[in-house]
């Protein structure tokens, strides 16, 4: 079955979340956080949200960014690692806790933790950055986005 492609069939309401995930990725660079690691995130969002035109974007970008193999790879066992920064830890489990609210809202701890760790530009930043990706893998999933092997 054929999905209608929302950015298609509605084109001023997908150019308004375009903008909308420029203003985020700038809100980013602005916050001190690594583009490199932004895509990391929005990798592990993703992930979580199973949506495979994200998934393969973002690891492609993250790849770009320079980020290594073993970064991009280990993200759902990064707490058995020795690859990611406290604060690299502390925004994916806030990115992780946003994204997977419907089951345990934010918990206290990981918010407190997040606020402690990585002040209040950086908690914002991540936040954003958030609720922008679940909002494009729900696109993406809506729209039914193919996903093949680039000939």
């Amino acid at each position: 079955m054929t999905r209608i492609n929302l950015g298609k069939v509605l084109p001023k309401v997908y150019q308004a979340m375009a903008q909308m995930d420029k203003e985020v990725n700038q809100m980013i660079a602005e916050s001190g956080i690594k583009s490199g690691f932004a895509h990391l995130l929005k990798l592990h969002i993703s992930q979580l949200n199973g949506c495979a035109f994200c998934i393969r974007l973002h690891m492609q970008d993250a790849s770009k960014d320079n980020e290594s193999y073993e970064r991009i790879s280990l993200l759902s066992v990064r707490h058995e690692t020795k690859y990611y920064t406290e604060e690299e830890l502390v925004a994916l489990d806030l990115a992780e806790a946003i994204t997977l609210v419907a089951a345990d809202h934010i918990p206290d701890a990981i918010y407190h933790k997040a606020t402690q760790t990585l002040g209040e530009q950086k908690v914002a930043a991540v936040e954003w950055l958030s609720v922008t990706m679940n909002a494009w893998n729900r696109i993406g999933i809506a729209s039914r986005y193919e996903v093949a092997p680039v000939e």
